[in-house]
């Protein structure tokens, strides 16, 4: 007598099958496995003919492995910016993980334990609860399946088509639903056919279908009659997907976790280096990427997060971080299927047409039009919810391009001027501490005395007219305050931070090995920037240079020792610390101004400061008034990866954009007065978009330097003022 004849609640697994049937699953099971661990390992030896990664990604890997569990398996990144998708997702996720683990345990009991035990554990409580949980979970799957598919083909979401969108994108989710939605067929079919066993009742999905076929007028027999193939048919469709899972999209679902698991956590902040060998190439060919850029490219799964945030693709630059990602990916599968090798990236690609070319003779997959677009501003990272580090492949590309001569005049131009004079403008290091001479007192010569603070002023604080202001309301701040501070007059250079984006690796290395040197001679304890590119540079890059590598080539005058390093902040981070010391004075109500506060990508989204510039705009009494792109979710001035030395032929500007939005999408609208930014790049940035996009009357553009240097006069005129009153009241004695 079978366990359902005896009354225990349970269900016959190959209900109706047969013994042939029975075969031949286990021999489509055998088959569909075997294929689904060759097509892994193919994938996995492809990563293996990567390139070594230069970072270490597999270190510590027990918390990486558990860090990215919880990642993965609580959606917490696919729910930033997109909380409906998010949850969608997430409902995929945990019903498909749930099914899974199901189908785990059946096997368990009929191929193992009933061998053995000579009974099986699916029967009564457990059978129940099993029953329950898989309907309930099976839900959620179906349920956010159906919201995506909505989002794909009802609302059409913008960020989910592309020219990548193919034909395996929309067989991956319907083969999902129709795995759902069979499953519940099956079930359906199967309490109909037993004549709706009693205890079947929780499965309450399955019962509902039970009753929806009956009512359309199928009998049990007929239900019974109809359940081998409906049950076939379910069968092959999941035999069919775990086949492909390696083969297209639906490797994602391994290659994301992994890509997850290994990912640098500074990554985009911090840059891998090249190595000295002058016989390396970056990226001559897709051999010469890592195996970690090659999983970058597996694990994108198409979503457009990152094209939806990248200020580039907004302004109309060819530049979409989907697509370089995913070219790159087509151009690997197809040339190990024995296609032509071509260029990675060169200028002979129509910026129009990307990609396009890529399999054309004399074409490349990656226009150098395409790489100068990127602005490093790493939004594309920080939308990622799978953890791709677009910046360094697109670094590696960059460094390509200085490799073969094909980069934008302006920025080679930029070049010449760092190697000839120290500094982007080509300006005499003579000249570095001009933007001094009108201040009271001169900044301390860290060179020849010990300070708490050594001042990096900047190239653009020191050499442009507009950012000089904004050099000696900050010295007037640290002078009002009694800070300790000096300066490295012409033994300041430029920091570099820019110039390796832009993939000059090497005068990069030059760069910071004079800043190291100058360091070295010095004594402090702190350095201050006035610029986040150079603070993010000095805390995050310069520690991890390891200047002994290059000591051999004659080219290049490196210090003997590596540096050591020092606590580095942005100019904010000290001056908020002054604030609330009460060192400048301030009330919080010597200004009455509305204004918003823009993010710098260098100092936001790179490394995590967004509250103290923000306090400090309090600290003066302003009104502060939140763009709705803020914080983490910031748009980049243009600025970035050499933006500020190129000309673009966009429609809008992304500094005009910016500017727009902060007039007509804050709360406050048209009241905003001053659009305050903390970041020498920005306010230049900003100046050209106010008056290229006829901002002039509209905004005023203010460093936060600026902002609180005008509170603090304030604040001394009201002091000026109530002792003149104070006099007059009550007259010396004659």
């Amino acid at each position: 007598m079978s366990v359902l004849q005896s009354g225990a609640p349970t269900r016959p697994t190959f209900w109706g099958i047969g013994p042939v049937g029975k075969a031949a699953f286990y021999y489509l099971t055998v088959l569909t496995v075997v294929v689904f661990l060759l097509g892994s390992y193919r994938r996995v030896a492809r990563y293996a003919e990567g390139d070594a990664d230069p970072l270490p990604r597999l270190d510590d890997l027990p918390r990486r492995i558990v860090g990215a569990a919880g990642t993965v398996l609580s959606n917490r990144t696919l729910r930033d910016r997109d909380v409906v998708a998010g949850l969608a997702h997430a409902f995929v996720l945990w019903g498909f993980l749930t099914l899974l683990l199901a189908t785990t345990i059946l096997g368990v009991d009929m191929d193992f334990y009933r061998p053995l035990a000579g009974e099986s554990f699916f029967v009564g409580d457990f059978y129940l609860s099993y029953s329950f949980v898989v309907d309930a979970m099976g839900l959620l799957f179906v349920v956010g399946l159906g919201v995506l598919l909505y989002r794909r083909y009802g609302v059409r979401q913008g960020r989910l088509w592309g020219r990548h969108t193919s034909a395996e994108d929309d067989l991956f989710v319907w083969a999902l639903f129709l795995l759902g939605v069979g499953g519940y067929l099956t079930e359906g079919f199967r309490i109909l056919g037993q004549g709706y066993p009693d205890f079947e009742t929780v499965s309450f999905v399955g019962w509902g279908v039970a009753a929806a076929l009956d009512g359309a007028g199928m009998t049990p027999a007929m239900a019974e009659a109809t359940y081998p193939l409906v049950w076939w048919s379910h069968s092959l469709l999941a035999f069919a997907f775990i086949a492909a899972v390696p083969m297209g999209k639906p490797f994602h679902m391994l290659s994301s976790y992994a890509n997850v698991v290994t990912h640098d956590e500074d990554a985009g902040r911090r840059l891998p280096g090249v190595p000295a060998d002058l016989e390396a190439t970056n990226a001559e060919s897709i051999d010469d990427f890592t195996w970690k850029e090659l999983l970058d490219q597996d694990a994108c799964t198409k979503c457009g997060r990152c094209s939806a945030a990248c200020p580039a693709k907004a302004s109309g630059r060819p530049l979409d971080p989907r697509n370089v990602i995913l070219d790159l990916k087509s151009y690997r599968e197809a040339r190990d299927a024995g296609d032509e090798t071509i260029p990675i990236v060169s200028d002979d690609l129509d910026p129009d047409r990307p990609g396009e070319l890529a399999y054309d003779e004399g074409g490349s997959v990656i226009a150098a039009a395409t790489m100068e677009s990127c602005m490093a501003c790493m939004a594309c990272m920080d939308a990622c919810p799978v953890e791709i580090e677009h910046l360094t492949s697109f670094t590696r590309m960059n460094r390509q391009l200085v490799d073969q001569g094909d980069l934008d005049r302006n920025i080679q131009d930029t070049f010449q001027n760092v190697m000839q004079q120290g500094n982007t403008f080509g300006e005499s290091q003579r000249n570095r501490a001009d933007w001094a001479d009108p201040l009271d007192a001169e900044p301390a010569d860290a060179r020849e005395e010990s300070v708490e603070y050594l001042w990096y002023v900047g190239d653009y604080p020191s050499f442009d007219d507009r950012n000089k202001k904004v050099a000696r309301s900050l010295a007037r701040l640290f002078e009002e305050a009694g800070v300790d501070y000096g300066i490295l007059y012409d033994d300041e250079v430029y920091d570099g931070n820019d110039v390796r984006r832009v993939g000059e690796e090497f005068l990069f290395i030059e760069q910071a090995a004079t800043l190291v040197d100058a360091f070295d001679e010095c004594e402090f304890e702190k350095i201050v920037c006035t610029d986040p590119h150079a603070f993010n540079t000095f805390a995050n890059e310069y520690p991890e240079l390891d200047f002994q590598e290059f000591a051999d080539d004659p080219m290049m005058e490196v210090p003997d020792e590596n540096w050591a390093g020092a606590p580095v902040f942005h100019w904010t981070q000290v001056v908020e610390d002054l604030v609330d010391d009460g060192r400048l004075g301030l009330r919080g109500d010597e200004l009455d101004y509305t204004v918003t506060y823009h993010d710098p990508c260098h100092l936001g989204r790179y490394n995590g400061e967004y509250e103290a510039p923000r306090e400090l705009v309090r600290a003066t009494g302003c009104e502060l008034a939140e763009m709705p792109r803020n914080r983490d979710d910031s748009f980049c001035c243009g600025g970035g990866g050499g933006g500020l030395w190129m000309e673009f032929d966009e429609e809008t500007k992304p500094s005009e954009e910016r500017l727009r939005e902060a007039l007509e999408d804050t709360d406050a609208g048209p009241t905003v007065e001053k659009f305050v930014v903390a970041c020498p790049m920005c306010t230049t940035m900003f100046e050209d978009g106010r008056k290229t996009g006829g901002f002039e009357g509209e905004i005023e553009v203010v460093d936060v330097a600026e902002l609180l240097i005008e509170a603090v006069e304030v604040r001394e005129d009201a002091g000026v003022a109530a002792s003149e009153a104070d006099a007059a009241e009550f007259p010396a004695d004659d």
